[in-house]
């Protein structure tokens, strides 16, 4: 439930972090290592995911991502 909104998080090591519920909205993820992160009902609206590693990520459908992001192309998996 962290409010990291409009934080400057890029190229940050957050792999198997627990980011459930937090407010990530307008976030610089650019390169974030995200591997196996909790996103599970996380706010990423208008996130900067660039080259952001989301493989094994964990997410629902009550997380929200930046217009036009495709989660599982990227490797989230869904609860």
């Amino acid at each position: 439930g962290a409010n990291l909104s409009g934080a400057n998080l890029q190229w940050a090591h957050l792999q198997g972090a627990n980011l459930s519920g937090a407010d990530l909205s307008g976030a610089d993820l650019q390169g974030a290592r995200l591997f196996g992160a909790d996103l599970t009902r996380a706010n990423l609206t208008e996130a900067d995911l660039s080259g952001a590693d989301l493989s094994w990520a964990i997410a629902e459908e009550d997380t929200t991502w930046p217009e036009g992001f495709d989660p599982v192309v990227v490797g989230v998996s869904f609860d």
